[in-house]
């Protein structure tokens, strides 16, 4: 949605961003909370990649208050939580039965628009047009980016684990997929 939304507008990719870094860190905090028993505003998270079975959720960056997660929840449990954190929009709408998830969509999309309105400088995961940051280009993939006033105004390149750097690709492989397709 965001390549199609760039090219029919023309926009520079500092003003077409995509939510789905934002909403997907939402359900992870949200899975992480309920399994640690603490408050899922204690817990900082990211996801990266596209919105979909290969997300990656960067359990090398995500703790509660500090605490590493890997310290309160087991490497099982944690496998658990990233399997449903990649299945749990298909979860979400199939508890709603009448229609697609809009709670989290739209709490994502003010939070995004709330940091670039309010020049909050808000480092969120959203979907940006890549041009060699992680050594990709030419695609929307969920990375941090600042919003601001200006938009995107930096894109931060986290240092990854060799398995999320590998996953980070294949997402981005699964998103270039569809990309192919569109005919504008």
């Amino acid at each position: 949605m965001s390549y199609v939304a760039m090219q029919v507008t023309g926009f520079p990719r500092e003003r077409v961003l995509g939510m789905a870094g934002v909403l997907d860190t939402a359900r992870y905090r949200s899975f992480l909370a309920e399994a640690a028993d603490v408050s899922v505003r204690d817990i900082q998270a990211m996801v990266l990649g596209g919105h979909g079975d290969t997300m990656v959720p960067l359990i090398s960056y995500t703790s509660v208050s500090g605490i590493p997660i890997t310290q309160l929840i087991s490497k099982e449990k944690l496998d658990a939580i990233v399997a449903r954190t990649r299945t749990g929009g298909g979860e979400i709408v199939k508890h709603l039965k009448t229609g697609s998830a809009y709670y989290a969509p739209s709490s994502a999309a003010v939070q995004m628009c709330e940091a670039i309105a309010r020049d909050q400088k808000r480092i969120l995961p959203c979907a940006a047009w890549l041009q060699g940051e992680y050594g990709l280009r030419d695609l929307f993939l969920g990375v941090p980016c600042k919003l601001g006033r200006a938009g995107l105004e930096k894109i931060y390149e986290v240092e990854l684990t060799a398995d999320e750097r590998k996953a980070l690709e294949a997402s981005a492989e699964a998103v270039r997929e569809p990309m192919r397709a569109v005919k504008l």
